[in-house]
């Protein structure tokens, strides 16, 4: 039945679905696990080159017993608002974590980033983080530095002057900007190569190629952006009864 720690002989069947090719969904659906599970335990344990069994086990054994040890008073993460169900969160952290960490997002980095969506207010100080992730202020700075340059987040300061990171649907259109404008420079880049390599070489028509595709690809996505800012985003009800 699904629910409940993955047994080392689930471990091992993981290892032979991967090395037999199988995607994670078939591994998950000869599991009867959920499919999130199967990536998730994946991910955290070497990815889908470096999975192996019994490492896997004894790593989450190791997990299993520094979380059964007293945690130092005032370090317990904030109880979870609106009845929410906390370990459902938890499995919907990891599983978010690991799609951020396949995208191409370091860890600590996805840790983050899904800390802060997950927030309701979509804001946290470097101190919140440092609470609720229980890593080092470095770590998050480091990520936190990721993101800016990423324009995931912005920096803000509150009432108090304590700086706050925030993500927000405009951090994600702001991202597919500079996405665009990224992609849109490597074209111009691309498209001056034609002339250095010859104009009737075979090189200068797979640059030219090239230029088209991502020319149009930066065109649509900075156009995508701006219709699904306009069309798409959910505004709070801020209606009172």
């Amino acid at each position: 039945m699904p629910g409940g720690r993955l047994t080392q002989q689930e471990r091992q069947q993981i290892a032979l679905g991967l090395a037999d090719g199988l995607a994670y969904a078939e591994i998950a659906r000869r599991l009867d696990r959920p499919t999130s599970t199967v990536t998730r335990e994946v991910m955290r344990n070497g990815g889908p080159i470096g999975y192996r069994a019994d490492l896997a086990h004894r790593a989450t054994e190791h997990r299993a017993h520094r979380r059964r040890q007293a945690a130092p008073r005032g370090s317990e993460a904030p109880p979870q608002a609106q009845g929410r169900d906390t370990e459902a969160l938890r499995a919907y952290e990891e599983t978010l974590t690991t799609v951020f960490m396949q995208s191409g997002m370091p860890k600590m980095t996805s840790r983050v980033m899904v800390c802060l969506t997950l927030s309701d207010n979509g804001s946290l100080t470097a101190s919140e983080l440092v609470q609720r992730l229980r890593v080092s202020p470095a770590s998050v700075s480091k990520a936190i530095a990721f993101l800016e340059s990423q324009d995931l987040v912005r920096r803000e300061r509150d009432e108090g002057r304590r700086e706050r990171y925030v993500v927000d649907d405009d951090v994600w259109y702001q991202s597919m900007i500079a996405s665009a404008r990224a992609i849109a420079q490597i074209v111009e880049i691309t498209r001056q190569g034609v002339g250095i390599v010859g104009p009737d070489t075979p090189a200068a028509t797979r640059l030219e190629n090239i230029a088209r595709f991502l020319d149009f690809v930066s065109e649509s996505t900075a156009r995508a952006a701006e219709q699904a800012r306009d069309i798409l985003y959910v505004k709070p009800d801020t209606t009172s009864e």
